[in-house]
């Protein structure tokens, strides 16, 4: 049997790993929220911004990183991200002033872009068959998941005996540590002829001439908005506006004594629960037209979101909506991507995702932007909560009129 018809393969399980690894590290920011701006007496807003760059450098780096791998090679790329991720979290490791974190941020964003979902998702993309390749897609998503999973927990863990400095520090030989799991990693060109005669700049004119490329560019805006504000701002969140843990209970029981450590655990859940709920999407985005599926994801996000914030917010509030929501994570990632390949074809997947995706980190920058504006102005969140409810519901709106169907470049080998 041809390796491509099988779901696992050593491409999957490497670009599993890269991911995990990638996202642990990125999704535990908003655990340092509090301790950095403790130490230095900053107002919420100065660390915020700089992981609203850091969202916003991620987004302009994957188009990047995915032309540079479709140039010279997808290792190469990933090589090429993992040493400027690692190197912009030793240089944010030193900094001692906002401007810096902000400054090195852009390292750390465009470090994430070279080892994450745009340049592995391609790659895994092209080493999939057509009937896994859905499938393929939601696995690595589901890894990002993991990595969400183990990330924040082990910032707060390592926090607890050692700075916020030294940690950064452990992070970036995580990320460097990466690279040796490169020479299993090697996929085939999985393009069609037509495709291979094609320059990237004929099929990016025919993708932007394309209202369903415009649709799905600005429908992933409020996926980058409501994850990337979460993500951020949850943990203190959560800190702050949670009503207490009861002694007795069962969180308290669990160890889970203060809403602070509650904060943490819940981005844990929201990437437990969302590796289910991806996995499920990478079944359903094989069986059932994308458009419709990525637009209830929106739909149910929205009324999940609008309901945690009008009710009170209690220790079981937050489980709650941090189980519920996190089965819609990163359940757009397959779907969107699948969408993106579907219709365009394999061969340059990595930058027209990569474009995609910027809409994603756009909306990103804003939610982890207005998060901390919002915190310094009014003292909560509640403004910058419902602004993601109301483009949540705008992103369930766009999707609808995407036309799923395909070109003759699309057609697979």
């Amino acid at each position: 049997m041809d390796r491509s018809a099988r779901l696992m393969t050593p491409v999957l399980i490497v670009g599993c790993i890269i991911i995990t690894a990638s996202f642990a590290v990125r999704a535990s920011f908003g655990v340092f929220q509090i301790p950095i701006a403790e130490e230095f007496g900053w107002l919420r807003t100065d660390f915020s911004l700089a992981i609203a760059i850091q969202n916003l450098a991620w987004g302009i780096g994957q188009p990047i990183f995915g032309a540079i791998a479709e140039k010279i090679g997808d290792r190469r790329a990933i090589i090429l991200g993992a040493l400027t991720y690692a190197a912009g979290m030793v240089l944010s490791a030193w900094s001692v002033t906002p401007l810096g974190h902000q400054i090195y941020a852009w390292l750390v964003g465009f470090g994430i872009a070279g080892t994450g979902f745009g340049v592995v998702l391609a790659v895994v993309g092209r080493a999939s068959s057509d009937e896994n390749r859905s499938m393929s897609l939601a696995i690595v998503t589901a890894a990002g998941s993991a990595g969400q999973v183990i990330g924040a927990p082990a910032a707060e863990w390592l926090l607890s005996f050692l700075s916020w400095q030294q940690v950064f520090l452990v992070f970036a030989a995580v990320i460097l540590a990466l690279i040796l799991t490169l020479p299993f990693m090697r996929a085939p060109e999985a393009a069609s002829k037509q495709e291979l005669e094609e320059s990237m700049g004929q099929i990016l004119k025919k993708a932007f001439r394309d209202p369903s490329y415009t649709l799905i560019f600005l429908g992933f805006f409020s996926c980058g908005y409501q994850l990337a504000f979460i993500t951020a701002h949850f943990p203190a969140f959560v800190t702050e506006m949670c009503g207490p843990i009861q002694p007795g209970g069962v969180l308290h029981s669990m160890g889970i004594t203060t809403t602070s450590a509650l904060g943490a655990v819940a981005i844990s859940l929201v990437g437990l629960a969302n590796i289910g709920g991806t996995l499920a999407a990478g079944w359903a985005g094989k069986h059932f037209p994308k458009k419709y599926l990525l637009a209830g994801i929106y739909t149910a996000r929205t009324i999940v979101a609008a309901a945690f914030i009008l009710l009170p917010i209690t220790p079981m509030s937050v489980i709650i909506f941090s189980v519920v929501m996190g089965s819609l994570w990163l359940a757009t990632v397959p779907l969107t991507s699948g969408l993106v390949a579907h219709l365009y074809g394999l061969r340059y997947m990595g930058t027209l995702y990569g474009i995609v995706f910027l809409s994603h980190q756009i909306g990103g920058f804003l939610g982890v932007w207005l998060g901390g504006r919002m915190y310094d102005l009014y003292g909560d969140y509640t403004m910058v909560w419902w602004v993601g409810v109301g483009v949540g519901a705008f992103s369930a709106i766009v999707h609808l009129p995407i036309r799923e169907n395909r070109g003759p470049a699309a057609q697979p080998a």
